[in-house]
């Protein structure tokens, strides 16, 4: 294994870079008002585009700040003012055991794939399938994997954001029960789906 020196101001970039993320992440978490959470999360996007910075991916730091600091999250304020959620939402998981027992097993999965990572080859530097790290410019390593390898999970995601950004104007929305008419929500209106 290589061991590589870092220098002190590397180290204290890391330091700073990893205290963002875990503060944005843990207020992401636990954030009382939706807004709050896109902006911790907007915080957390942030430490990632200097970890990126520091790993000398400036490409990947653009896109981070760009697309899912810019983009992504205007677009998750957007939908919370749509659809009026913007005040606290208490959660009540009273009776529901089926959200409960999904979220348990998704625990457990998650706790297994790091434990998966963090004991296999991943840990320990094998070879990637996007090939060598220094095979040319970011920007034309990153293209030929978006658009070769991960092409299908790449345009998987374009469809399902554009099936987030039309769900959620179909649920600003309701229909008048007397004229069939889809009517846009009024303010301070509370959506209610009947079961």
């Amino acid at each position: 294994m290589i061991a590589t020196v870092i220098s002190v101001p590397q180290l204290i970039v890391f330091i700073v870079a990893v205290v963002i993320i875990a503060v944005g992440g843990v207020g992401l978490l636990s954030a009382r008002y939706p807004v709050h959470a896109a902006l911790f999360l907007v915080m957390t996007l942030f430490g990632v585009a200097i970890l990126f910075i520091e790993e000398g991916a400036e490409f990947l730091a653009a896109v981070q700040v760009v697309v899912y600091a810019g983009a992504v999250v205007v677009l998750f304020l957007f939908v919370i003012m749509l659809l009026g959620v913007d005040r606290e939402e208490i959660a009540s998981f009273a009776g529901d055991t089926v959200r409960i027992v999904l979220a348990g097993v998704g625990v457990v999965l998650i706790l297994a794939e790091l434990f998966i990572v963090a004991t296999g080859a991943w840990a320990t530097g094998a070879h990637h399938a996007a090939g060598k790290l220094n095979a040319g410019s970011n920007i034309g390593v990153l293209a030929r994997s978006v658009f070769t390898t991960y092409l299908l999970p790449f345009e998987l995601t374009a469809a399902l954001l554009v099936i987030a950004v039309v769900g959620a104007v179909i649920l600003s929305r309701r229909m008048n029960a007397a004229t069939g008419v889809i009517e846009p929500t009024r303010e301070g209106e509370n959506l209610e789906v009947e079961r």
